[in-house]
């Protein structure tokens, strides 16, 4: 396009001053009006967090998202800026961003003393207006709000000249938005720092005569403040900041589903002899239900939280165990199966924080429980563990029992289970329910893994292991 290149065909282009929040603000009534989504990607939020966000904006405040760990607080933050102005006109020759035509520092006020309506303009996109700091104790004011520069001061600037300064990220983020990650981790003294920021809208250095008017939209993200033994977020700080909006984990299965298949990596295979994988959605739900069931543990750290981001690694670590049997077996087509969860466990280490550890080995014992429960949970769904009696019954010869394993072969396992009357029946329902091909070895040998696991899990049959063998008998 071709924008104003100088003041003067800006002020003829019909071009306005706004501030950073009225800018924001319009852009977010536009989309409101047009029926856009605002924050398209955001899933399980549409309720709940979003129209909190929708009325802080319209109201022009700073945000603070407070929640637990996964819970989209960043992607949040940085999804705002699609609500500025694709490209903002600033004034050339000025270190910091200015309004050409309402210029706020001195700098930029020479400028248009000097040229006038000749005087050069930059476009900034929407993207360079977006800054974003993570919180750590080492983190100074200088590095947020700046510092005397000493060299310009020893070259005959006088100390209340604000060009005499060394900018920090705020006042570069002049006439933008500010993200602050992780706000309790600031020490303290520093977050009093922000004060002036967020209430005079101005910055002060040191003991100087320095002022800085700015023009910026705060945001920050935290952890609940009694979150392990981080710090905390200082009260008049919180009091300063107009509107605190709690984020929560998905409320459905059907959310986290959406979540884990948008952001985990599932499409695997398919070329250079690799073999496809696909996920039945009885497996995806059974990895859902499983997160949700640790979330609600009472041997789960739950001010600690159980992330979003442990479901997505325990669905990879899961797809990539159907893969490596694929790969080792030669099966063109896999399905992970009930035998494959438990390989899950390292992915889920460092995601779930126990109350107490009595062992090394508390923490497997119970991702293996609750795997179990998520198994009877999600079958369900599926079928009437009460309706499969005759399948038990073919368990009770001494001699029947039906070899499964994450190293099987999928066709070796349906050999086995052909002499076991009804299974392949409910195991073709299954199939058929989940929408997957009834003709495939793959999902027939995971849908009778899962019908198994049921059966198990409900105290129809029982589980042994021999030699790294895993067998289902009566």
């Amino acid at each position: 396009m071709n924008r104003p290149s100088t003041v003067g065909e800006l002020k003829a282009s019909g071009y306005r001053p706004r501030s950073v929040r009225d800018e924001m603000r319009e852009n977010l009534i536009r989309k409101l009006r047009a029926g856009e989504p605002v924050f398209p990607g955001i899933v399980g939020y549409d309720e709940t967090v979003i129209p909190q966000v929708i009325n802080a904006i319209l109201a022009r405040h700073d945000m603070l998202f407070l929640g637990l760990r996964g819970q989209a607080k960043t992607r949040i933050l940085r999804a705002l800026p699609s609500l500025l102005d694709e490209y903002m006109p600033t004034l050339a020759g000025g270190e910091l961003n200015d309004d050409p035509l309402e210029p706020r520092f001195r700098r930029s006020k020479a400028i248009l003393a000097e040229r006038g309506d000749a005087a050069e303009l930059h476009w900034v996109h929407r993207d360079e207006r977006y800054h974003e700091k993570l919180a750590t104790p080492d983190v100074t004011i200088a590095d947020l709000l700046g510092e005397i520069d000493l060299v310009k001061h020893a070259e005959g600037r006088y100390l209340s000249d604000e060009e005499i300064m060394h900018y920090g990220l705020i006042p570069r983020s002049n006439r933008g938005i500010f993200a602050i990650n992780e706000l309790p981790d600031l020490a303290p003294r520093i977050q009093v720092g922000l004060f002036n920021v967020l209430e005079e809208r101005d910055v002060q250095i040191r003991g100087f005569p320095v002022r800085l008017p700015l023009d910026v939209c705060m945001v920050f993200s935290a952890n609940p403040e009694d979150y392990t033994n981080r710090g905390r977020i200082v009260t008049p700080l919180k009091d300063r900041i107009g509107s605190v909006i709690r984020t929560h984990y998905p409320r459905t299965i059907e959310d986290s589903m959406r979540i884990t298949r948008e952001n985990a990596w599932l499409e695997r295979g398919g070329g250079e002899g690799l073999p496809q994988v696909t996920v039945p959605k009885f497996m995806a739900e059974i990895v859902e239900e499983f997160i949700r069931l640790a979330r609600v543990s009472p041997h789960v750290n739950q001010q600690s939280g159980v992330s979003v981001r442990a479901s997505i690694a325990c669905m990879e670590a899961l797809v990539s165990n159907a893969e490596r049997r694929g790969i080792l077996l030669g099966e063109r087509e896999v399905m992970p199966r009930i035998s494959d969860l438990g390989n899950i466990a390292a992915a889920c280490r460092g995601k779930i924080e126990l109350v107490l550890a009595e062992d090394e080995q508390a923490e497997d014992k119970l991702i293996a429980a609750l795997l179990g429960e998520a198994v009877k949970a999600v079958a369900s769904n599926y079928f009437e563990v009460d309706d499969l009696e005759a399948v038990v019954e073919q368990f009770r010869g001494a001699k029947t029992n039906l070899e499964v394993g994450d190293d099987l072969p999928a066709r070796t396992l349906l050999e086995a289970m052909g002499s076991i009357k009804g299974l392949r029946d409910v195991t073709r329902s299954v199939v058929s329910e989940a929408g997957l091909p009834a003709d495939s070895p793959a999902a027939l040998a995971s849908a009778a893994e899962f019908v198994l696991e049921a059966l198990y899990v409900n105290n129809r049959l029982s589980k042994y292991e021999y030699r790294g063998s895993t067998f289902y008998k009566r």
